[in-house]
């Protein structure tokens, strides 16, 4: 395996660090935690920019660009804390659509995904709190008219008060399966917002009880493998969108130890003060070459995937303790 970024890789991940240190600001993290910004004008922006259509295939209208270039993206998303819904449409909802959806699902839904005027998001997780598909208790029962109606309740759901789409999976005959829900469709009150640490990323409690979809809008190609395929890609884009933020409280405690006077001199000289920034550098080197192992892995269909996925969630969840600790 080529372990080096290539030149398009890195002139990518300039580019997107430039436009998020001009357009998102940490400020703007801080007015959307507390209520008094939006989101809205960056994502604007990231429309205008085609970063929606990033992983989607050419032939949907996409760039076509892999689980690298997620990565890098979603590396970048954290270091600035940017509140939108991008990495829940292209790394959840896309990835979705790609892995579950037949050919004319995928046509028509990637299309609206790279163009923007779709924003989705995933329902997995339940009252157990478990992604794990094969806990989904959720159902889709068949009606004479050959629609679905949807009963059950989803938690955890990233993005689900700024979506308009969101891919759930739901039991079909006894089988896991997916429909797609708009969320224009769903009665008033069916999404909840929770209350979460991380006033910036969106969580919401999804009831689907009487929802009706149409019959096109189950996908057609979920199997457990391809629910599998697109779960790894979500999670690798969370692990290294954590693994930005844990590069971005570096940044910012090294500079403030550079500047803060204790005795005459830079807090930073101290001896223990060096100790604790080997230990941060040493967490954030392991967790960001563990997560681009894992994307290569993904990006490679490699047979080692699922436990490099694995352990980059577990490297990043580490490098992130550490961090909000030492920080």
């Amino acid at each position: 395996m080529d372990l080096d970024f290539s030149a398009d890789q890195e002139a990518l991940r300039d580019a997107v660090r430039a436009v998020l240190e001009r357009e998102a600001p940490l400020s703007l993290a801080r007015g959307i935690s507390e209520g008094t910004e939006t989101s809205d004008k960056l994502w604007a922006t990231m429309v205008d920019l085609g970063w929606p259509a990033l992983c989607v295939s050419e032939a949907h209208g996409g760039i076509g660009l892999g689980a690298i270039e997620l990565g890098l993206l979603a590396e970048e998303l954290g270091r600035c804390v940017a509140g939108t819904p991008l990495l829940a449409t292209i790394s959840q909802f896309g990835m979705f659509i790609a892995a579950c959806g037949d050919d004319q699902q995928q046509a028509h839904w990637l299309s609206r995904v790279a163009d923007g005027s779709c924003i989705g998001t995933i329902g997995i997780a339940e009252a157990t709190a478990s992604f794990d598909p094969s806990n989904t208790t959720c159902t889709a029962t068949r009606n004479a008219d050959g629609t679905f109606t949807l009963y059950g309740t989803k938690h955890f759901v990233f993005e689900a008060t700024t979506a308009t789409h969101i891919a759930c999976t739901v039991l079909i005959d006894g089988a896991v399966g997916a429909a797609i829900i708009e969320c224009n469709d769903l009665a008033l009150g069916a999404i909840s917002a929770m209350r979460t640490v991380d006033a910036t990323r969106g969580h919401a409690t999804v009831t689907l009880d009487g929802t009706v979809v149409a019959s096109d809008a189950i996908l057609r190609a979920t199997t457990p493998i391809a629910i599998a395929d697109a779960l790894q890609c979500a999670v690798l884009a969370l692990a290294l969108e954590t693994v930005g933020v844990c590069s971005a409280i570096f940044d910012v405690t090294l500079a403030y130890v550079k500047q803060r006077e204790q005795f005459g001199v830079p807090i930073g000289s101290f001896q223990a003060i060096k100790h604790k920034f080997a230990d941060l550098a040493i967490a954030l080197e392991r967790a960001r070459s563990t997560c681009y192992y894992a994307a290569l892995c993904v990006a490679e269909r490699d047979e080692r995937r699922d436990l490099a996925v694995s352990s980059a969630k577990a490297a990043a969840g580490d490098a992130q303790r550490l961090f909000a600790k030492e920080g």
